[in-house]
């Protein structure tokens, strides 16, 4: 990068594990969740959200089965104090789930903030004071003993006024700007807070670890929570806690290498949003670990629902890109992809097991609330694989294998040419129009069979049609009503082709279902057209196809 001179930036130092653990474990198991929508989420908004806001989106986060929800910064405004109150005043917390408050350690913020925990049954105190380098250097002018004071001034103002509580109250403590900060002192007073509040099997300990600004690789992250894990005293009774940030882009793999490396519980919120580049992405992680078949214990399984609230409470958009969510992250452009999703459909459906494995979909979109309509779709870059589908999927046209290719190149003609992409109804009405909709050159009237009373292998017809301007009549035989249809017209029809396949299917419901028929024909020239007709006698569907394949060759 231009104008960035030498040293002013450097390496984030390693951290001497040498036995470190984490790279050979997986995720068995889902962390404790926390989600920090309501707090840390909504303070990153333009526009903050107004109760109602806030009331929708804690009544979705119990829907997806949270059960540790921040609520708020009660001690900062009143409208995040009385957001506590109308969820506790009008009985909106039920029994299995824990409200969680941050508040920093000064006496009148921690007062106020047990004023608005009045009647809860449980609650999680959030304490935080920074502990970084940078922090105690620039904004506090502290050194380490006064920044470990100020965090036991906090714990022994909690546990005063924990006292006078009717529920029950448990400690979190965060060193702010963990990853700023030197393992040595964020495992100092970590161990300073726990001996303070008196941890115990009874008494356990919150100590989260945040990643308020991600400054390394998720590697090292992992590295420093599993040093911290080795550090702590009573460990058994601390849950460790992660809250990372996306300054980097990593977020999610720093949260999931946390989780190997020991970590317990993840705080975090819906589609990333929170300061700067966002906290880690709740969503995302749960379902990372739905397709690695550990059960998240979170139900997303109507992602529309989350993403029409979150959307409309935090009025923020989201991505088309987005991980699980976004509008196109089911979709295929590309004719490959395509090609290899439409047979990895059929081939689940058609198989025994219930083993998700189809190729550029790692989750069944069904499973999320989405359908299949919208995962091809068509533009330029489209194969003929993605134009079959959606004529199948949509609409149960089962094109043959050798027909893809030719309406293939008349459907990407046409998005060249506008430079866009095709809707479903639009493909649909291109082929329609393509195959059924022809300016007739030769124009089918009417068609009857019979057999031959001397040999009732051989089909006669009598073929009426209109060609340059007269009708013409006309009788044949063949081995079939095709055949006895062609050596009908050619007759008097001078253009030459041979037959060269034929395929039917059945198309609508059972009680009013009609039949599908595709013709191949072959010219002299050896060019090939495909011609469609649909009827309800399948004998007349394939005359109809027959005709389409011949007006298609010789319209020009």
């Amino acid at each position: 990068m231009k104008n960035v001179k030498h040293g002013k930036y450097v390496a984030y130092p390693q951290v001497n594990l040498p036995n470190r653990t984490w790279p050979t474990k997986t995720i068995t198991k889902a962390p404790v969740w926390c989600s920090v929508d309501l707090r840390d989420g909504n303070q990153a908004l333009v526009t903050p959200m107004n109760l109602d806001q806030k009331l929708e989106l804690f009544s979705l986060l119990l829907k997806l089965g949270f059960k540790t929800i921040e609520v708020g910064f009660p001690s900062a405004s009143e409208v995040e104090f009385n957001f506590l109150r109308k969820l506790v005043d009008d009985n909106l917390i039920p029994d299995d789930v824990t409200v969680q408050v941050l508040v920093q350690a000064r006496e009148h913020l921690i007062a106020k903030t047990f004023e608005s925990l009045k009647g809860t049954k449980k609650a999680i105190v959030h304490l935080y004071n920074s502990t970084s380098t940078a922090q105690r250097k620039i904004v506090f002018q502290k050194d380490q003993n006064e920044i470990i004071a100020l965090a036991l001034e906090g714990v022994e103002l909690v546990k005063k006024y924990e006292k006078t509580h009717d529920g029950a109250i448990e400690l979190e403590y965060s060193p702010e700007s963990f990853t700023g900060t030197e393992l040595e002192f964020s495992a100092r007073i970590c161990n300073a807070v726990t001996a303070c509040w008196g941890i115990s099997e009874n008494r356990k300990v919150i100590l989260n670890l945040p990643a308020t600004v991600e400054m390394a690789t998720p590697n090292v992250y992992a590295d420093q929570i599993e040093w911290m894990s080795q550090n702590l005293e009573n460990r058994e009774n601390v849950l460790i806690s992660t809250h990372t940030h996306n300054d980097r882009g990593t977020s999610i793999a720093a949260t999931e290498l946390a989780l190997l490396a020991g970590a317990d519980r993840v705080e975090g919120t819906l589609l990333s949003n929170g300061e700067r580049t966002g906290n880690v992405d709740m969503i995302t992680l749960a379902l990372n670990m739905t397709t690695q078949g550990v059960d998240s214990t979170l139900d997303f399984s109507n992602l529309d629902e989350v993403l029409d609230i979150v959307e409309r409470c935090t009025q923020i958009d989201t991505h088309v890109r987005h991980p699980y969510v976004g509008e196109l992250v089911y979709t295929a452009f590309s004719g490959s992809h395509q090609d290899a999703i439409k047979k990895g459909l059929s081939f689940q459906k058609a198989k025994n097991d219930n083993f998700w494995e189809v190729p550029y979909l790692p989750i069944d979109p069904n499973d999320v609330g989405r359908n299949y309509e919208s995962i091809i779709r068509i533009n330029s870059q489209s194969g003929k694989g993605g134009v079959a589908y959606i004529l199948e999927d949509s609409y149960g046209y089962a094109l043959p294998k050798k027909m893809h290719p030719e309406f293939g190149k008349i459907v990407q003609a046409i998005t060249e040419k506008e430079s866009r992409e095709l809707e479903t109804k639009e493909i649909k009405d291109l082929f329609e129009t393509t195959y059924f909709g022809l300016n007739n050159h030769i124009e089918l009237i009417s068609f009857a069979t019979n057999r031959n009373k001397s040999d009732q292998e051989i089909i006669e017809c009598k073929l009426s049609y209109k060609y340059d301007g007269k009708i013409v009549t006309s009788q044949g035989s063949g081995n079939g009503p095709i055949d006895a249809c062609k050596h009908a017209l050619v007759k008097e029809y001078e253009h030459p082709f041979t037959i060269h396949s034929y395929s039917q299917h059945s198309f609508g419901e059972k009680s009013s279902a009609e039949a599908i028929a595709y013709i191949e024909i072959e010219l002299e020239d050896k060019s090939m057209y495909f011609g469609v007709g649909r009827d309800t006698n399948t004998t007349m569907a394939s005359i109809k196809a027959l005709f389409s394949s011949i007006n298609r060759a010789f319209s020009n």
